[in-house]
């Protein structure tokens, strides 16, 4: 068995295989949803067409949820794919548990030219080698660090990786930051934090958007905040928390998610990770309902911080701008 190559660098619950296969059994202690009257249904959908997509934002950036963690984000003259993931399945083989709930908005087909594909970890639920290779070869591959050699040799072609903090150019005025977070990687049975995780900080156009991947709640978000806020828009996870006695050292729940915003210092955010896959215990509407909760339990607007259907988009300009 390898070692660890990868780790968080505070202090967390550990949980290992057992305790997930113990979880999938039904053999550990059953946590009750804390919303039982939210519905079970996916998310919302929304069609959005091949002309749309080929419209580049004259300013600042347009934003559109693409389901799960997967966003499809255009301004300063590139088109980014983070965490791609059009397959039916988000497993290695048809698992049904594990089957799309809701399509995505549009086809690959539909898409405009990619010009990079930023990936924060290689779990199949945010990497997704199929979808990879329909994109072809003309978009740049970045991923988190460790993943670099494994995925060129999938896909036959180059594969550029970056460590927490480091940057790298996507053109003249996009710089791309790979940021911590709290998560970790397999994906296999034997190859567990071989590689790292990560969000994605991008900067350009008079904005800053930030990924955040993957993550539980952690401190690296109040120190990304000190360090880069304010940011102009988070993409948030919200889903995927329960049981937290499995999710808590992986996964955010709403409230956390909240925290994360604050703490960041984002100004505008989109949640996501949820309503797309039944991952995990809670009923599928449930982080929606309880992130307008903990909006208005903080006193933040609630259209500030928003979870919307499959297919929505964003317009995220300069504050001097938007203001």
């Amino acid at each position: 068995m390898p070692h660890e190559r990868f780790s968080n660098p505070w202090p967390h619950d550990v949980n290992g295989v057992m305790d997930i296969l113990r979880w999938k059994l039904g053999l550990s202690r059953k946590e009750h949803a804390l919303m039982p009257e939210a519905g079970n249904e996916a998310a919302a959908w929304l069609r959005v067409g091949a002309d749309e997509l080929a419209q580049m934002p004259g300013s600042g950036w347009r934003v559109i949820w693409l389901g799960h963690a997967s966003f499809l984000v255009q301004g300063a003259g590139l088109n980014l794919l983070i965490d791609p993931v059009f397959a039916d399945y988000c497993s290695p083989v048809p698992v049904p548990f594990l089957r799309r709930k809701v399509p995505t908005p549009c086809g690959i087909e539909d898409l405009p030219r990619i010009d990079a594909v930023l990936l924060t970890h290689s779990h199949y639920d945010h990497l997704d080698l199929g979808t990879l290779r329909e994109l072809g070869d003309k978009p740049q591959i970045v991923i988190a660090e460790g993943h670099g050699a494994w995925l060129a040799k999938k896909l036959s072609r180059p594969v550029k990786e970056l460590r927490w903090g480091q940057s790298l150019l996507l053109n003249d005025e996009v710089k791309l930051t790979a940021t911590p977070a709290q998560h970790f990687t397999a994906r296999t049975p034997f190859d567990r934090n071989q590689a790292h995780w990560c969000g994605w900080l991008i900067e350009g156009a008079g904005c800053k958007l930030w990924h955040v991947g993957d993550s539980a709640y952690c401190p690296a978000f109040r120190e990304l905040g000190q360090a880069h806020g304010p940011i102009d828009f988070g993409m948030i996870p919200i889903g995927a928390y329960q049981p937290r006695s499995i999710m808590k050292s992986i996964h955010m729940n709403p409230e956390e998610a909240v925290q994360a915003f604050e703490e960041a210092r984002c100004v505008r955010a989109a949640g996501m990770h949820w309503g797309t896959f039944a991952l995990t215990d809670e009923p599928m509407q449930e982080p929606v309902l309880r992130l307008r909760r903990e909006m208005e339990r903080r006193g933040l607007p609630e259209d500030v911080f928003t979870a919307q259907a499959v297919g929505h988009a964003w317009r995220v300009l300069p504050r001097e701008v938007a203001g």
